[in-house]
């Protein structure tokens, strides 16, 4: 059985499982395939011979119209993928709702139609790629959670001491190239050695939680709150002179120690010793503060646990 060629190729535009359409310079449709129809719900009668923007009024005319006109310009193809523009048509997508997408994801490709080396048609192809684009959203998802857990303390939830460094070492390199003020503040539980031996660290780790979240609630959002190790934890103040720090390094102190904590129905009583340093001329790099920081934070320590001491 013989088959001509043209009903051959015009089967497969029809049956092919993407879109395809063409367009003359004035944007006017020349060919519409099953696809087009299908999620469009305009079929090729009412499409072939009238404007693209009849049926479509919201596509993106600049853009699409600096497209075609490229091509037919310069007689080569142009893409744009579902990263740049998520889609060029509103089609409806099947895949499940939760793939948390509106509308069909779409890849384009614009191919010119040349006849004597002319350029008399774009052929545009629209394919889904909503699959794609939903998997590789939920990868990016999956990459950013496991950098969040790796940059998060696993018992409290806050920074930990590796990135709390890392924001450090990037706030000092900013203070020395712009000037300005910023401080650090250390401060450990007193006696924490002493609620685990009586307690239990069972008891102790929900102190640990508990503190941390009591001094996460009134840091600022800017400022960066992390565990140093074991019941030392850290705060980076930007923009923040010592006094306000010592200022900030008092209500974390009141903080801590107005209020036991009340854990499988015992009280404890907990207090802390802060430490507090700032960057300042002379200081050479960031670990300088925290050692400053220390030094201070056993000062208070020294002086009877429960206060605050700046390094100066």
């Amino acid at each position: 059985m013989n088959v001509p060629v043209e009903s051959l190729s015009d089967l497969v535009v029809e049956r092919v499982g993407f879109g395809i359409f063409v367009l003359d310079r004035d944007m006017n449709v020349l060919m519409w395939n099953r696809f087009m129809q299908d999620h469009s719900g305009i079929t090729a009668e009412q499409a072939v011979g009238q404007s693209l923007y009849t049926y479509f009024p919201e596509l993106p005319r600049v853009w699409l119209s600096r497209k075609i006109e490229s091509v037919f310009q310069l007689g080569s193809f142009a893409f744009s993928s579902w990263e740049q523009r998520p889609y060029l048509f509103k089609f409806d997508h099947d895949r499940p709702i939760t793939g948390g997408v509106d509308f069909m994801q779409q890849d384009c490709t614009f191919m010119p139609l040349t006849r004597d080396r002319e350029v008399v048609a774009v052929c545009v192809t629209i394919s889904d790629v909503t699959h794609v684009s939903i998997v590789q959203r939920e990868r990016e998802e999956a990459v950013a959670k496991l950098q969040e857990y790796a940059d998060r303390d696993g018992l409290t939830g806050i920074a930990n001491r590796r990135y709390f460094e890392a924001r450090l070492r990037d706030e000092f390199t900013r203070w020395q190239r712009y000037g300005g003020d910023m401080s650090v503040l250390l401060f450990d539980l007193d006696h924490f050695k002493k609620i685990n031996d009586q307690f239990g660290h069972g008891v102790g780790d929900t102190v640990l939680r508990v503190m941390a979240q009591r001094v996460a609630g009134v840091v600022r959002a800017q400022d960066t709150f992390g565990r140093f190790g074991g019941e030392e934890f850290a705060l980076l103040l930007p923009c923040t002179p010592l006094e306000d720090a010592m200022r900030v390094a008092e209500k974390i102190r009141c903080t801590i120690a107005d209020t036991p904590v009340e854990v499988q129905g015992v009280s404890v009583p907990v207090t802390a010793s802060v430490g507090g340093a700032a960057a300042r001329t002379g200081v050479p790099a960031y670990d300088v503060l925290i050692n400053e920081a220390d030094a201070a934070l056993y000062s208070a320590k020294r002086q009877g646990r429960n206060r605050s001491i700046a390094f100066v």
